[in-house]
């Protein structure tokens, strides 16, 4: 199947005709970028890995590793994913993949094996494959998912962190400058610099070191604040998609409905859009592309929240519709909290892992996929007295609570589970291993209908005639 690389023509990607192109899709989020809730593991992925290839010796550990990787995501997922009419697929990876931090600044070239037969996959279904840096060296912001170990940003504040990201991208546009079927480079996944002083300035470096390889290639930025705030962006750059990420607070875990309140916020569709154009106004006032490059509610495989979240995503993509955006849902594949397909209960992953997990969410050590009301039963008194005696100290847009949730959830209960989850993997064979990576495999999974038609219809409405 012949392609074209992506451009941008006024405020629209357009394919290697001209032709506007929708892209729309999803996170292939716990990859090549290990999350706790999409797998079921406790910390983050540099702390789980470590623990398995201790638990396990070097070498069935990386087989094990392989192993995973290639059932997670291959030939018949992404066809699942043409079928539904889906044009791309974001990739969130992790540098250490491609650099280790005892040698910096030299490439390990078994990194592109994936990341390769993915895009390939994607390929052959017409599917282009964004390319995103979700874990960068240094941390770019306190989350979880960019694999970091101290909760802290070092990516700003130290050029050298900054010098091996311009490093890696070069690597990875070498690499790719001449495959159409990339759409883009993501160059980091909700970025966090509290000055608000350093993003557009990095970002403008990184995109002219990136130039002097690829001419090719279109950019997809996410602004500052966690993909939220764009302002110190600077000059709009004709080349690039700007990205927004957004969960209505209303798709948290927890009780309640949509339409509903959560939060002291009535949320319904009117309010979802609301937040939408708030969090865009940046970009459409400058007519750029959009992208919202994450969305998805949680259901933690509650049939009754599962219907209602499936009615906010209808909305979000009718929104996104409405205003021009592209969209790819967060995320494709997990163990039942927000995938679009799901590990089966019965799965030899779930069945062995059963306790660990049920631990892991009784103890509120994620924060994705636990209601608050069981994260405040988990922190004490603790929460409280810092939004007693802190009220002023706004943890970003989440409060107080949550630097409580992240320091006891996150680091010291997730640090303390490792041993529990490890512990499943003793005494199994290296057939045992295979089962637990095969749990991933397309064929042993279940796709969501209800809402893989919800995003199908979306998908296919939105393309060209």
């Amino acid at each position: 199947m012949a392609s074209a690389f992506l451009a941008i023509s006024s405020s629209t990607v357009v394919d290697g005709a001209g032709k506007p192109i929708a892209l729309q899709g999803v996170n292939l989020g716990g990859w090549m970028n290990y999350e706790g809730f999409i797998l079921g593991h406790p910390a983050t992925e540099t702390a789980i890995r470590t623990a398995l290839r201790r638990a396990l010796g070097p070498e069935r550990y990386g087989r094990f590793s392989e192993r995973l990787l290639e059932s997670f995501y291959g030939d018949a997922d992404a066809a699942y994913l043409a079928s539904l009419g889906f044009t791309c697929v974001r990739i969130p990876v992790n540098y250490r993949h491609f650099e280790d931090d005892n040698c910096p600044f030299a490439l390990k070239p078994e990194g592109f094996r994936h990341l390769d037969r993915v895009i390939a996959a994607n390929a052959r279904q017409g599917i282009y494959s964004i390319i995103d840096l979700h874990a960068a060296q240094g941390w770019q912001n306190r989350g979880w998912h960019s694999d970091n170990l101290l909760c802290e940003t070092l990516t700003w504040d130290h050029p050298h962190f900054q010098d091996r990201i311009v490093w890696l991208w070069r690597e990875l546009a070498t690499h790719y400058r001449d495959e159409p079927w990339v759409a883009g480079y993501n160059l980091l996944n909700e970025p966090e610099d509290l000055s608000r002083k350093r993003i557009g300035p990095f970002y403008r470096r990184l995109m002219d070191a990136i130039r002097e390889i690829d001419l090719n290639h279109v950019f997809f930025l996410d602004g500052n604040d966690w993909a939220r705030d764009f302002a110190e962006l600077g000059t709009m750059d004709p080349r690039a998609v700007y990205c927004t990420h957004q969960y209505p607070e209303i798709g948290e875990a927890g009780p309640g409905v949509y339409p509903g309140v959560r939060g002291g916020v009535c949320w319904d569709r009117t309010a979802v859009e609301r937040q939408f154009l708030d969090m865009t106004s940046w970009i459409r006032s400058r007519h750029a592309p959009i992208l919202v490059g994450e969305f998805g509610p949680v259901d933690e495989g509650d049939p009754d929240a599962y219907a209602t979240r499936v009615q906010l995503v209808r909305d979000q993509v009718d929104i996104y519709a409405a205003h021009g955006a592209g969209w790819t849902y967060w995320t494709y594949k997990d163990i039942g909290i927000a995938g679009l397909v799901r590990v089966s209960p019965s799965s030899a992953w779930l069945t062995r892992l059963a306790e660990p997990i049920a631990k892991k969410r009784r103890l509120a050590a994620d924060y994705w996929g636990t209601s608050r009301e069981l994260a405040r039963k988990v922190q004490g008194s603790l929460a409280d007295l810092l939004e007693r005696e802190f009220p002023e100290d706004r943890w970003q847009p989440w409060g107080t609570s949550r630097r409580a949730w992240q320091l006891i959830g996150e680091k010291l209960l997730s640090e303390l589970l490792i041993g529990d989850f490890v512990a499943c993997f003793e005494g199994l064979t290296d057939d045992d291993l295979d089962r637990l990576a095969d749990s991933f495999r397309f064929d042993q999974c279940m796709p969501q209908e209800a809402l893989a038609e919800t995003l199908s219809a979306a998908a296919r409405s939105a393309a060209p005639a």
